[in-house]
């Protein structure tokens, strides 16, 4: 009797064996666990001790005399012009380019799934690889072109110079469209021949098809473009190449912090300017997650609906 009692005291004390979701889940957390780290130590502490230095007048020649001060560098960020208006001008650049670099993005991935395209692969390649070359290569070559054309052509006709810069932007957005262009792609190739089939037959035309079939259907890769657009054009993104390296970003708030925190040396008011950016950049994606609802369609969701 004492051990069938001991049995069943054992059997109360002994853990239950895991299930396989709770299996499953420590699998997961085992695998994402460099990442985590990573994010906590070079991402998460990092973007804390900007916040606290923020709110000091640290100077990285001086940091000796470095003294709290509240949030005097943000009442300063409110009175310095050239802040403001390379904030403006990021999002400016962020209207201009997000928009351009999506729809052009959308008209190849719609080219390339095209079945009369033929040499797909070896053109996949080609718009890829302009993602792959250095950002700093791409601009000393585009401006030493624009020079060279302004000498041989422009000025031998007494034409205008080209404002090399405002023509640099938009064509480094579409240097850039690689990454973009192959989940446009890989999203559009995913989408069921049958629902081309169907409508075809119920007399949709090709561009029908494109707005009421492909769009919908691709739209949490173009929710997820855009996220990874908006944050690129902040300069808080690094893609590939989308990083800007050699202290040149097409982003002008970015630029103005490196040259706030390595020219200057102020440490303390470039981490202020990177948070007003960081909350900007923030507000703006937690609007487009909020739009979300309205245009991202989620086939998983109906599926479980339907369950």
């Amino acid at each position: 009797m004492d051990i069938v009692n001991q049995s069943r005291l054992w059997s109360r004390i002994k853990p239950a064996k895991p299930t396989r979701q709770q299996q499953e889940a420590r699998i997961g957390l085992l695998f994402i666990a460099p990442w985590l780290i990573g994010f906590v130590l070079l991402k998460a502490l990092p973007i804390l001790a900007a916040f606290g230095l923020s709110l000091t007048d640290f100077k990285m020649l001086t940091p000796e005399a470095t003294q709290f001060i509240g949030l005097e560098n943000y009442v300063r960020l409110l009175r310095d012009p050239v802040a403001g208006a390379n904030l403006f001008e990021s999002i400016r650049y962020f209207l201009l380019t997000i928009p351009l670099q999506l729809v052009v993005a959308l008209v190849l991935a719609a080219v390339f799934t095209s079945e009369r395209l033929k040499n797909k692969h070896f053109s996949q390649t080609l718009i890829f690889m302009t993602s792959i070359i250095p950002a700093t290569s791409v601009f000393f070559i585009f401006l030493g072109s624009l020079q060279y054309a302004e000498r041989l052509i422009l000025t031998p006709l007494n034409l205008p110079p080209i404002q090399g810069f405002d023509l640099f932007l938009p064509f480094m957005t579409l240097w850039s469209i690689g990454p973009g262009f192959l989940i446009m792609y890989s999203a559009m190739v995913s989408v069921p021949k049958e629902i081309y089939e169907a409508a075809r037959v119920d007399g949709a035309g090709p561009f029908t098809r494109f707005v009421l079939i492909t769009l919908p259907m691709i739209s949490p890769a173009i929710f997820f473009t855009l996220v990874i657009n908006l944050t690129g054009a902040f300069g808080g993104a690094v893609l590939l190449d989308r990083g800007y390296i050699l202290n040149f970003s097409l982003s002008p708030m970015e630029s103005y912090i490196n040259e706030t925190m390595f020219r200057e040396t102020e440490l303390g008011y470039a981490s202020a300017l990177a948070w007003v950016t960081f909350t900007v950049m923030m507000t703006l994606t937690i609007l487009l997650f909020w739009s979300a609802k309205r245009w991202v369609y989620f086939p998983e969701e109906d599926d479980v609906n339907e369950i």
